[in-house]
């Protein structure tokens, strides 16, 4: 079975995260000028830092971005690689639920 390009995937993502409210993010764009290792989607919600690296299923991180991933995670964000939309919804769900109960 073949996977959807990577853009794809952002695509659902970007279409997703416009429809949370009070929900601020960003994609970080590739390229030669821009930092290496910082995952595609920066979030900022409910006071918590998210940040997820899109891939394929079957890609890998870089050791790079693992490593960038790791020293968000020591200092208390969230970050992971994500290969699907739903594993983004499993970060930003029980999120938008605390939200709604304050």
């Amino acid at each position: 079975m073949a996977t959807a390009p990577e853009f794809v995937l952002m695509k659902k993502i970007k279409r997703y995260l416009d429809a949370v409210p009070d929900l601020w993010w960003f994609k970080k764009h590739g390229g030669q000028f821009g930092p290496a290792g910082i995952p595609d989607i920066i979030i900022c919600y409910g006071g918590r830092f998210i940040a997820f690296e899109g891939k394929r299923v079957g890609r890998a991180p870089t050791p790079l971005q693992e490593s960038t991933m790791r020293k968000i995670q020591a200092a208390g964000g969230h970050a992971s690689a994500a290969y699907t939309l739903e594993e983004i919804q499993a970060v930003i769900e029980p999120l938008r639920k605390l939200q709604s109960d304050c």
